[in-house]
């Protein structure tokens, strides 16, 4: 990570384009992830970073690693922690960097043999926030030697997991607004075929609708397509 004071900040900026250019792009929520791991791993030189997210559907609340550009995928299934957890744990908890000089050594870090395999040494781990102190995860970076990281590059690299928090935010906000849409158009959908079987079947409104339920659960097809084999079949008919 031997670099001028200048290069390092190019590489930052550029940085930031990549992940900003990802907040108004379509790409799905992992490829965002990835996109951040890869970018920060090749503008800071580091030998490795995972992202980990808060999952909020949990009770309590956990820490799910979600991305990495170098591990083995594998490793990826399943990993999570509590809140309270390792240094990812802490530093969503304190809302604040660590800076740990030797892995092996910080009672904190929990994956000792993981970074034994894979050579890591040093880590920084920054959480990733936006206003009003919303944490949605955590960022971590390891070297593969000693490595004493400067205000600057944490201050930078703190820069880069904020966009990134700010893409993550924006990505999810649309996959819920594509989830809501659907929904609504089945609404829709259903509440046509209910008016086409209490026209045609001389039906209540329950009626309707247990009779849509029934042939969704017998045909084991979603309400949505039963919705719409009625409505297909009235235009036939009409």
């Amino acid at each position: 990570m031997e670099k001028s004071g200048q290069e390092i900040y190019d590489r930052y900026i550029k940085a930031l384009m990549d992940i900003s250019s990802a907040i108004t792009s379509d790409y799905y929520l992992e490829d965002i992830l990835k996109l951040i791991v890869m970018v920060t791993a090749k503008v800071t030189g580091v030998e490795i970073c995972s992202l980990w997210l808060i999952d909020e559907s949990e009770n309590p609340r956990k820490l799910k690693l979600k991305a990495t550009q170098a591990i083995d995928p594998s490793y990826l299934k399943d990993r999570s922690l509590n809140m309270n957890e390792g240094v990812v744990g802490y530093v969503a908890s304190n809302k604040k960097p660590l800076i740990v000089k030797d892995v092996l050594t910080e009672p904190l870090f929990k994956e000792k043999e993981m970074a034994k395999r894979l050579g890591l040494v040093s880590l920084v781990s920054v959480p990733l926030q936006v206003r009003d102190d919303n944490i949605v995860g955590v960022l971590n970076c390891f070297t593969s030697d000693h490595h004493d990281f400067s205000t600057t590059e944490v201050n930078l690299i703190t820069t880069v997991a904020n966009q990134a928090a700010v893409a993550i935010l924006n990505t999810e906000l649309m996959v819920k607004t594509r989830v809501i849409q659907e929904e609504l158009l089945t609404r829709k959908l259903v509440d046509k075929a209910k008016e086409i079987l209490m026209k045609r079947r001389n039906m209540k409104v329950d009626e309707a609708y247990r009779w849509l339920q029934k042939r969704s659960m017998d045909s084991r097809k979603s309400m949505r397509d039963i919705a719409e084999a009625v409505l297909l079949s009235e235009e036939i008919y009409e």
